[in-house]
């Protein structure tokens, strides 16, 4: 019997609405965008108007549906995110703020 991942490569502070930090996914993790939440994403030289402002522009907004493809070699980091019909790519601290409802994981 093939061995289950957990689709969390770190614990959440938003468990327990169900919501999940997209930067915080594993590979396979699928899901709905719910909200940004711009409070837990680091802002490591960026202020939270022009995350907020960047990450709508690609088309993170409510309802879309988005899949973790492919994760970095060192750190798992960038990973590349298939946002509804096109992939993106996007640091994790910056998916930080992209709280996602999981709907299912690929195995």
């Amino acid at each position: 019997m093939p061995e289950e991942r957990s689709i969390l490569s770190r614990p959440s502070s938003e468990s327990g609405s169900g919501l999940v930090p997209l930067g915080r996914g594993a590979r396979g993790l699928r899901g709905v965008v719910e909200r940004l939440d711009l409070a837990s994403a680091p802002a490591n030289g960026i202020d939270s108007y022009e995350l907020e402002r960047r990450l709508l522009e690609i088309g993170f907004v409510e309802g879309a549906r988005v899949e973790i493809l492919h994760e970095g070699f060192i750190g798992r980091d960038p990973i590349a995110v298939k946002l509804d019909d096109m992939r993106v790519a996007l640091r994790r601290r910056e998916a930080d703020a992209v709280l996602i409802r999981p709907t299912e994981t690929l195995r």
